[in-house]
């Protein structure tokens, strides 16, 4: 065992990180904050396919965690998909690997880094 470490599932974690993005990329000037809004607002959709696929209205859903996580302080909540009546992951026990969860968002940041270098190749007409 690598790492025995969790995080709460549900779109809970992305969320957290998600907010605590974006609120660095209010302290940050020039284009950077762009860059960092984007990659907040991509972590948004994690919750909003969960919530979706769960028969639940995203918008309403991500933007109901976003606001109980704010006013709690409280970085465990997430999207109900049970509808078992509480947005508390820790509560529903629905946890996920912290090496998984890391593994999924460095990948991801991969994949837009090569689309970016390749959009940027093609841009500047330097493609083979």
């Amino acid at each position: 065992m690598k790492d025995n470490r969790i995080v709460y599932g549900g779109g809970a974690a992305e969320v957290a990180c998600s907010l605590a993005i974006s609120k660095a990329a209010d302290d940050t000037l020039g284009t950077q904050q762009y860059a960092m809004r984007a990659f907040a607002d991509a972590l948004d959709d994690i919750p909003m396919a969960l919530a979706e696929n769960s028969g639940l209205s995203p918008i309403t859903e991500l933007t109901a965690v976003k606001a109980a996580q704010l006013a709690q302080k409280c970085p465990h909540l997430g999207v109900d998909c049970m509808q078992a009546g509480t947005n508390d992951m820790k509560k529903q026990k629905v946890f996920e690997t912290l090496i998984g969860k890391q593994q999924q968002v460095q990948l991801a940041t991969q994949v837009v880094k090569m689309i970016l270098k390749i959009d940027d190749v093609i841009m500047h007409g330097n493609y083979a």
